[in-house]
């Protein structure tokens, strides 16, 4: 049975037992009103596609931009006004170099490779189910701590942080909400319901908001990934299955995953702002942007998407959303100069690809604000393939590893971590995407106990709790006697963990 490490809609397998910001152009105030826009017509038919246009703020929705889309061979899907951001589609061949030309654009791009809608050639993952073992360690230590949920003594993780006591003292407010923008969040899980923010829910999978009723769940055969987010989160401590890290706050489902598992520019564009529009304290983003896994800004495609995502988490951490993603699991520094990626595009035809780190960024994860974390296992080393790098991890957290790298202490029998699940089950997973809802769930803590704080301040009293885990000795996480990762930085800050591993306890005091 593989072993599964998942950072967002792909997963890492490995066998069991091995080793495991731009500036805006002026447009003239007439630009809003102007009956005839200068873009060129564009006639050639082409492979239908997705594309974000980045105009002045104020101005996206206007009829002047509209008409400028038409004449380009396109059509507006949603415009975000308040950040400039025109969601359109168009299956013409030069609509990009079109849109681009014309008065106040400042970017535009194609958010897919693959034709409308994409088919996906990659695999979503699987959690490991729950073994009979798991259910008897568990029983096995509730006998002797009757205030816990049943299956809490196989969440080391919850020990690790501190959360086990924190929830001593405090569990979280109602009133704090987590959006989990992510692949759908099946509301009707047990340990989720009574958790759920049903008004802050959505599905954003086509670029705009969709609230009909059930739109945020996965769809059958869809990933579990988002469910089992949530789960870590705010799992409520209610007699039944798992205990979250802040089982007394709110979460929401904000699906942006398509049902082939891509997380497209538009649709993530949507969460955000969605999240900042419906009152969301803390985002958490556990996969990357596809379909490009680094974006690169002296690509004019590429350059509009972090254009559009820079604008949007920009936004909803003004409007007070901490936003929290995951670092990601292919073991890269991010502070190298460069970075191989044999991944990218993954929605058509990858293919090996030197980046340019100072021009090439991980999104949202890299974006300017975002809180960056890297994954811990159980013996509190970075796991073997979290990425790091000094100066880009931000905090640290429990999302698990190989036990043969590092085992749990009983009674927990996996090193992974566990999660709910949809339909009302529970199970293992692991990946940077499984330390982000740690610290999502921190934050909502943190929030709980200062619920005025502005975002800065949430995340400035996350950092400050954290604690101080230094590099250690050469990092030889398999025992071959060759270094797997180089750890920069001192005991205080670090490429490996950051500010430290988030502390749970510290945010309820």
């Amino acid at each position: 049975m593989p072993v599964l490490f998942v950072r967002s809609r792909r997963a890492l397998a490995i066998p069991v037992g091995l080793g495991l910001a731009t500036a805006l152009a002026v447009v003239p105030a007439t630009a809003a009103t102007a009956a005839a826009p200068s873009t060129p017509t564009v006639s050639e038919v082409g492979t239908p596609t997705s594309y974000v246009v980045n105009v002045l703020p104020g101005l996206a929705g206007s009829s002047f931009y509209r008409e400028a889309v038409r004449r380009a061979g396109g059509e507006v899907v949603y415009a975000y006004d308040k950040i400039g951001v025109i969601v359109a589609h168009s299956d013409r061949t030069g609509f990009a170099p079109a849109i681009r030309r014309t008065l106040g654009v400042q970017s535009a791009g194609a958010t897919r490779t693959a034709p409308l809608p994409a088919q996906s050639t990659t695999d979503t993952g699987s959690p490991i189910e729950l073994s009979a073992a798991d259910l008897a360690a568990a029983a096995r230590s509730n006998a002797k701590a009757a205030d816990k949920d049943p299956l809490e003594g196989l969440q080391w993780d919850l020990a690790a942080i501190k959360a086990d006591k924190a929830h001593e003292k405090y569990l979280g407010s109602d009133k704090v909400t987590v959006g989990v923008i992510d692949t759908g969040v099946d509301d009707t899980h047990p340990d989720l319901a009574a958790n759920f923010d049903r008004g802050a829910s959505v599905n954003c999978v086509k670029g705009k908001p969709d609230t009909s009723e059930g739109a945020w769940r996965p769809g059958s055969g869809e990933s579990p990934h988002g469910t089992h987010v949530a789960g870590e989160i705010a799992a409520a401590k209610n007699g039944v299955g798992m205990s979250g890290v802040a089982p007394g706050v709110k979460v929401a489902g904000i699906k942006v995953s398509t049902s082939d598992g891509f997380f497209y520019t538009e649709a993530v564009v949507c969460g955000f702002m969605w999240a900042a529009d419906h009152g969301v304290d803390v985002t958490n983003n556990s996969y990357y942007t596809d379909p490009w896994y680094f974006n690169c800004v002296n690509d004019p495609d590429q350059k509009a998407l972090v254009e559009a995502l820079t604008r949007a988490t920009r936004y909803a951490e003004f409007k007070g959303t901490v936003n929290v993603a995951a670092a990601g699991n292919e073991n890269y520094d991010l502070a190298s100069d460069r970075i191989t990626d044999p991944s990218s595009p993954n929605d058509s035809t990858p293919g090996d690809r030197v980046v340019d780190t100072s021009k090439c960024f991980d999104i949202p994860t890299q974006l300017p604000g975002v809180v960056t974390v890297a994954s811990t296992g159980a013996k509190g080393l970075k796991s073997s393939f979290s990425n790091y790098g000094d100066g880009q991890i931000d905090i640290a957290a429990p999302g698990g590893d190989s036990t043969v790298y590092q085992t749990p202490a009983p009674p927990a029998t996996s090193g992974l971590i566990l999660g709910t699940l949809p339909g009302g089950g529970y199970g293992y997973m692991a990946g940077t995407s499984m330390a982000s809802p740690h610290v999502a769930g921190v934050a909502a803590l943190i929030k709980s106990r200062h619920p005025h704080a502005p975002a800065a301040l949430v995340k400035a009293l996350l950092y400050a709790g954290a604690d101080d885990t230094a590099c250690g000795t050469p990092y030889d996480i398999d025992g071959d006697g060759e270094t797997d990762a180089v750890c920069e930085g001192g005991t205080k800050k670090n490429g490996f963990y950051g500010e430290g591993l988030t502390n749970a306890l510290k945010a309820v005091k």
